[in-house]
C-alpha cells in the first residue's frame, strides 16, 4: 500500500462526497463507487437487470468508454487514487484514466458534462481485476470535482479518492467567529497516536457524532503503566477556547480520565512531537470521563496560540470525538 492511503478520502460520502452523473449504470448504480466499507459479495443474488454487484457497473459494448463525474466532500490536493474492482473479475475494465477540475460554485450537471475544462492526473492506465488498484497522483492543483473514465465498459466496486484537505476559510474571517481547528473537512489531521488497535485515530476527528462502537478510536486494554494519547495537527494555528470529547457507544470502555496538552510548532513532524523533548503545554488539566456521553470543556488554560493538540488518556479505551474550537490566529492564506 502506497503512503497516500493515510490520507483522508477527499470524496467520502460523510464529508459529502457525491457521484452526480454517469453515461451508463445498467447493472450497478453509480453511487456504489463511494459507499463506505470494502466491497462485498452476495452469492447467488440477482436483480431484474442482472447478478447483483457492490459497485458501478455500465452494459458491454461501448462504443468509446463510459464514465463518471465525483463531486468531492471538500476542496483538496489530490495524491493518489485507488480504483478497487473487488469481485470484478470477468466483467471489468481493461483500463481507466481520471480527469479533475477546480470549480468554486455550484456548477450544473449539464455544465460539468460539456463545458467543464478538466485536466488529465491519472493517464489511461491498464487494471486488474478483483484487485485495489492504486495510481499515486502529482497533480498540486485545487480539486473541486474528478471524472473517472472506464474503457471500455465494466465495473468497479470502490473509488477512493487520498488527499490534503484544503479549507476553504472565507466565512470564517469574514465573520471571525470560532471553529473547530482539528475537524479533518477543516483541514485537521491526526498524526500519530500510541494505538488504535479497535479503531483508526481519523475516526475522532469525523463529522457528526460516531455511529457506532467502531466508529471511534479505541486502543487496546493497557497492562501496565502509562497512558495512550494521539497528536492532532490543527487546520490552522490558534488559540483554543472549548474543547468537546465525546464517548458515545463506548459504554464499558472509555478512558477513566483524559487531558490535552498544546504546542506552537509550525511544521513539525509526528517524531518530533511524539519524543519526550517536545515542549508541550497543559491545556486542560486532567478530567474525568464517563460512559456513553459528551463532555465540554471551556475552563482552559491560556496558552496562546497553537499548531498541535495532544490528547491523552488514561489508562486506556475508546472516544468516539474530538472537538477542538478556537479562532484563527491569522489570516489564512
Amino acid at each position: 500500500m502506497t503512503d497516500f492511503a493515510d490520507l483522508p478520502d477527499l470524496a467520502a460520502e460523510r464529508l459529502g462526497g457525491a457521484v452526480l452523473l454517469a453515461n451508463d449504470e445498467f447493472f450497478a448504480p453509480k453511487e456504489g463507487l463511494l459507499k463506505p466499507g470494502a466491497p462485498e459479495w452476495r452469492e447467488g443474488e440477482y436483480t431484474e437487470r442482472g447478478k447483483w454487484m457492490d459497485g458501478w457497473e455500465t452494459r458491454r459494448h461501448s462504443p468509446d468508454h463510459d464514465w463518471c463525474i465525483v463531486r468531492l466532500g471538500t476542496p483538496g490536493i489530490i495524491r493518489g487514487v485507488v480504483v478497487d474492482t473487488s469481485f470484478f473479475r470477468g466483467n471489468y475494465p481493461e483500463h481507466c484514466s481520471i480527469e479533475a477540475c477546480a470549480i468554486h460554485g455550484t456548477p450544473s450537471l449539464e455544465h460539468l458534462a460539456s463545458a467543464a475544462e478538466w485536466t488529465e492526473i491519472v493517464p489511461k492506465s491498464p487494471l486488474q481485476g478483483d484487485h485495489r488498484n492504486t495510481f499515486p497522483v502529482a497533480h498540486e492543483g485545487l480539486v473541486t470535482h474528478l471524472r473517472l473514465n472506464i474503457h471500455p465498459d465494466g465495473g468497479v466496486a470502490r473509488l477512493r479518492v487520498h488527499g490534503e484537505v484544503v479549507p476553504q476559510w472565507t466565512q470564517f474571517v469574514r465573520q471571525g467567529g470560532e471553529v473547530d481547528l482539528a475537524a479533518l473537512e477543516n483541514g485537521g489531521w491526526v498524526m500519530s497516536c500510541s494505538d488504535m488497535f479497535f479503531g483508526h485515530r481519523q475516526n475522532l476527528i469525523l463529522p457528526g457524532r460516531s455511529l457506532f462502537m467502531g466508529d471511534g478510536w479505541e486502543t487496546r486494554r493497557r497492562r501496565g503503566p502509562g497512558y495512550d494519547w494521539s497528536i492532532i495537527r490543527l487546520a490552522a494555528p490558534g488559540p483554543i477556547h472549548r474543547v468537546e470529547i465525546d464517548t458515545d457507544h463506548f459504554k464499558g470502555n472509555p478512558p477513566e480520565r483524559c487531558w490535552m496538552e498544546g504546542i506552537h510548532r509550525p511544521g513539525a513532524t509526528a517524531e518530533e512531537l511524539a519524543d519526550g523533548a517536545a515542549p508541550w503545554t497543559m491545556l486542560l488539566p486532567e478530567s474525568r470521563l464517563q460512559p456513553h456521553a459528551r463532555f465540554r470543556f471551556e475552563d482552559l488554560d491560556t496558552i496562546g496560540a497553537v499548531t498541535h493538540v495532544r490528547l491523552n488518556i488514561a489508562p486506556d479505551g475508546g472516544i468516539a470525538r474530538l472537538r477542538v474550537f478556537g479562532t484563527l490566529a491569522e489570516a489564512p492564506r
